[in-house]
């Protein structure tokens, strides 16, 4: 009889042995042997749940320093994100809860009547207290893939945390940087606003001496009054983007302001030593590669129900009819109790189940899929682009120089009376614009080298170097291990 009393737990140990594997994921992008806007090559370890590095430093400005630090700080979709691994991580605690005995104290009164009772038809009052043990042994691993499961999903908000830092920071520092952008455009018009005052009064001289006629006063009163314009749009815009850095930082825009400066940061520049297994430095696509491995623990789990359950209970204490004999010795009562539960029919909810479980995953291997390529693309564009705006800067600074070279001497051949106003205002109109689109590239140079750090996952080590009469600062790529 003892040994008939076993065959179920020995049948349900043979099942264990018969479980399905996890399914196979296939292969993913490789990373490339190189990026094509690169030549050389070094080595990055996976660092998907470091801290990204404070590698804002390389733009050696302190304000930038202070507002990256500050957006850290009080950001709150930082804030955010943090709560949620926190809620993620309590979630492991729970699963491992799962895997451990359970103890608890318990006490109860139970008052019945009827015919079958001990007491007769009479009613009766039962009084028990004492400790209640429960186990169930992880025989077919549905406790275990639950803790993994736990765990994968944690790592995976982990990189999400990092990853909502990396791209706060990344914000943080172009939307300054656009307002830097701003200041100095704003200087640049007040300065052409300035010229153009002084082409009118010079006019207005001329004009009451009879050398010129009116419609050169009204010319020049028409630029000075639309470069004005232009002033006041771009302390428009500077505002908002102003109100944009405070939320950022976590301030309200009424109190938070950016006190107008020069733009004397420095431009980073990415080396082409790039390797393409940076895109296990990326938080992004650490999240979402963790997020596909708890994918493929879920389908272990779902699987796992299709076996039996075995749960043990103890239970020690006290029982008696009166409250005054409870506690007595000759009270005591205990019990043992295992239960061996196979399922046999559920209206297909177990493969249900299976299958839920596996369409997730096959949702989560596209999207990682989807993430990898997208990290090859942000790399590549972001190295092009710098390529690109690197030699349109060349150009535009010799149209700069040639457009400033014009408007000196037409307007020393205007004040000689050699060439009329409207070729001194058309050179003016034409150095301005030049000048802008100057800025526009320079700040457009700024913006790409911030979303490169970003594609990269940050965290690079920064080293200075001079180049092409304004300060830069060389990011050596090192991987941090």
């Amino acid at each position: 009889m003892k040994t008939f009393a076993l065959l179920p737990l020995v049948g349900a140990l043979l099942l264990a042995g018969c479980a399905t594997a996890l399914p196979e994921l296939p292969a993913q992008p490789a990373p490339p042997v190189q990026f094509k806007e690169a030549a050389r090559w070094t080595t990055a370890a996976p660092a998907e749940a470091q801290d990204r590095g404070e590698w804002w430093k390389a733009f050696a400005d302190p304000q930038l320093d202070a507002l990256v630090r500050r957006a850290g700080e009080a950001n709150t979709s930082v804030a955010e994100a943090a709560a949620r691994l926190a809620q993620a991580r309590s979630l492991v605690r729970a699963a491992n809860a799962d895997r451990l005995p359970q103890v608890g104290l318990g006490a109860s009164v139970d008052r019945a009547a009827g015919a079958n009772s001990v007491a007769g038809p009479a009613p009766f009052a039962l009084y028990q207290a004492g400790v209640q043990l429960a186990y169930e042994p992880d025989l077919f691993g549905r406790a275990t893939g639950r803790r993994d499961v736990a765990s994968l999903d944690a790592q995976a908000r982990e990189a999400l945390l990092q990853s909502t830092r990396l791209a706060v920071q990344a914000e943080t520092a172009q939307t300054y940087l656009v307002l830097r952008a701003l200041d100095v455009e704003q200087a640049l018009v007040r300065e052409t606003v300035d010229a153009y005052a002084g082409t009118l009064r010079l006019t207005q001289r001329r004009y009451q001496a009879g050398d010129v006629a009116e419609l050169d006063v009204v010319r020049a009163q028409t630029e000075v009054a639309a470069t004005e314009a232009d002033g006041l749009a771009i302390a428009r815009q500077r505002a908002t983007v102003e109100h944009a850095l405070a939320v950022l930082v976590g301030e309200p825009a009424s109190e938070f302001t950016v006190p107008v400066a020069d733009w004397t940061t420095a431009l980073p520049v990415i080396p082409a030593g790039v390797p393409a297994t940076v895109l296990a430095r990326r938080p992004d696509v650490a999240a979402a590669q963790s997020s596909l491995l708890a994918a493929q623990a879920r389908v272990g789990v779902a699987q796992a129900a299709w076996f039996p359950s075995l749960s043990l209970t103890a239970e020690g204490g006290f029982a008696s009819p009166a409250l005054g004999d409870l506690l007595r010795w000759s009270a005591r009562a205990w019990s043992v109790e295992a239960l061996l539960s196979l399922p046999i029919f559920d209206g297909g909810r177990r493969q249900a189940g299976v299958e839920s479980a596996q369409a997730q995953l096959d949702a989560a291997l596209a999207s990682y899929r989807g993430q990898v390529l997208v990290a090859f693309r942000e790399v590549e564009d972001q190295l092009s682009a710098l390529r690109l705006l690197h030699e349109q800067s060349l150009a535009q600074g010799r149209a700069v120089d040639a457009a400033r070279r014009a408007t000196t001497l037409s307007d020393t051949r205007y004040r000689n009376g050699l060439v009329s106003q409207l070729e001194l205002l058309d050179a003016r109109r034409s150095e301005l614009r030049n000048r802008r689109e100057a800025l526009q590239v320079r700040s457009a140079e700024f913006q790409a080298t911030v979303v490169l750090v970003k594609a990269l996952g940050g965290s690079w080590d920064a080293a200075p170097r001079q180049g092409e009469g304004r300060a830069r600062t060389e990011l050596a790529v090192k991987g941090r291990g």
